[in-house]
């Protein structure tokens, strides 16, 4: 199997030149036209002194050109980095400065986000605003093919997760990590030059250029929207009898609310994959009356290279005995090897009972990038990499996720670290100490709560405290609610007891 998204990019130009590969904002290019596009995006980068290995980022919501430029970077082995732009300027900063791009792609809109330092950043050849500059500079160049293959162990990606430290860990996914992607496509989703995938998830995320680029490579059409907009996204399906998409289940609820759902012509749907963050019986049982078309989970993570762990649509019985499978999120998929461990022993926990998640496969991350120490805590021995997820498994390989052992809170299927709001706020001066943990959102999911001790004889109203991580954090990242307390739970040697704490702001808030 060829490693390179290039590499199936030039096969479908060849054989089915014409049949549509892209559509965005009702413009779509065809397989031939997307090849001749980013040859000329990646002819452009060589002449700006961008080679083999350098990173190119891109800040924009989705549009026509993520794609461009991701097969561009793989027509001279650069690495495609998307910037997370719901992040706040300095946290994007952070990520840049990790990176050290030499080329840095930025849509108008979101051109603010770059602070000086960025701008200022001797590793950066050239910095390219999307429109009418961006266009012209690519059409400046030649088409032709740069014919660059590149070793299934370079990296082709590079994808920036918060770590629990609060500090951003660049994922790097290499050509054989990504080559699995038409192998889920036709083997697990069903996807084939006759599919059409509509994808929502933003470009920055693994479900955006890992799941994104999925149907199209197997030879079928993707329409791209630029954000999550339930009404657009039910009218698509029609105009474009969209067969496969991929939503967070707080997206899925948001379709459920658009009026006149039930009579739309979503006949054409064959497949809703939802996955990132837990949707919960009662939402997945009204989708299934309501949508027509089957379901199925998906579990994986940035690490992984996306979906390694699937709950298929045979499962989805919401009646019956096979109905608890609704509460699984599925088993490994045949290349991917599964074990839920004890972490205080490193050995495998029995039947039922909860440990980590491990996993062995040729998805797995080769490391974090510029972090050896953190790569060590996650790919153990043997090539076995710790999810950090809380887990047991039935006697037929059926994973049930309990918990988070990093404290994940996720919220609208993004993913919050605690330790980093929380190290936010530890700079306030009236705070001693904060924990913050997640609570239950009818929207969201889950969203963050901040409990927090005072510092004797200093007063913070729970406005001021919230605005002030509003100046430092992404919005969506700041704890929506802001509790008081005079202490807060831990064990003997110190430890906070977060699980005692969210069981108390349950209490407290039913």
């Amino acid at each position: 199997m060829n490693t390179s998204f290039a590499h199936l990019l030039r096969e479908h130009a060849r054989v089915r030149p014409n049949s549509p590969a892209l559509t965005f904002e009702d413009e779509t290019w065809t397989f031939s036209q997307l090849h001749a596009k980013s040859s000329q995006a990646a002819n452009a980068m060589l002449a700006a002194g961008v080679k083999a290995g350098d990173r190119v980022a891109l800040l924009s919501k989705n549009c026509a050109e993520c794609f461009l430029l991701l097969y561009a970077c793989n027509k001279i082995g650069a690495i495609f980095t998307g910037l997370n732009w719901r992040l706040a300027p300095a946290e994007i900063e952070a990520i840049a400065l990790d990176a050290q791009p030499a080329l840095v792609v930025v849509s108008p809109h979101e051109l603010a986000l770059l602070t000086p330092a960025v701008k200022a950043m001797p590793c950066i050849r050239q910095t390219m605003v999307l429109g009418d500059d961006f266009k012209a500079w690519c059409d400046a160049h030649s088409t032709t093919d740069t014919g660059y293959a590149g070793a299934p162990t370079d990296v082709a990606l590079l994808l920036y997760t918060s770590g629990t430290t609060g500090l951003p860990k660049g994922v790097m996914l290499t050509h054989r990590n990504m080559s699995y992607t038409p192998r889920l496509a036709s083997e697990s989703w069903g996807m084939g030059p006759d599919s059409v995938n509509l994808v929502a998830m933003p470009m920055f995320h693994i479900g955006g250029c890992g799941y994104g680029s999925s149907t199209m490579t197997v030879g079928g059409h993707t329409v791209l929207i630029r954000e999550v907009n339930p009404a657009r996204i039910i009218a698509l399906i029609e105009q474009y009898k969209v067969t496969h998409t991929f939503l967070v289940p707080t997206v899925v609820q948001s379709l459920l609310e658009v009026p006149g759902v039930q009579q739309s012509d979503l006949s054409s749907l064959s497949l809703l994959m939802y996955g990132a963050a837990p949707m919960g019986d009662v939402l997945l049982r009204r989708a299934m009356d309501i949508l027509p078309c089957q379901f199925m989970q998906a579990y994986g993570m940035t690490e992984t290279a996306g979906t390694v762990v699937v709950l298929p649509p045979e499962d989805h019985a919401p009646e019956g005995p096979g109905s608890s499978l609704l509460k699984s999120v599925g088993r490994a998929l045949p290349w991917v090897e599964l074990r839920v461990v004890d972490p205080a022993t490193n050995q495998d926990t029995p039947i039922g009972e909860v440990g980590e998640i491990w996993l062995r496969t040729d998805m797995n991350t080769v490391g974090y990038w510029n972090k050896p120490d953190e790569t060590a805590q996650t790919i153990q021995q043997g090539g076995w990499l710790r999810t950090g997820d809380a887990a047991y498994l039935d006697d037929k390989g059926y994973v049930f996720l309990f918990d988070r052992f990093k404290d994940l809170i996720i919220s609208g299927g993004e993913n919050i670290y605690p330790a980093e709001v929380e190290n936010i706020l530890n700079g306030h001066p009236a705070v001693l100490e904060v924990a913050v943990i997640g609570v239950p959102h009818e929207r969201w999911g889950e969203t963050p709560r901040a409990v927090v001790v005072l510092r004797t004889g200093m007063h913070a109203t729970e406005q001021a405290l919230i605005d002030y991580t509003r100046e430092r954090l992404a919005h969506y990242k700041c704890p929506t609610s802001l509790v008081f307390t005079q202490t807060l739970p831990r064990n003997a040697s110190g430890k906070l007891l977060k699980r005692e704490l969210r069981l108390t702001q349950k209490a407290q808030t039913a």
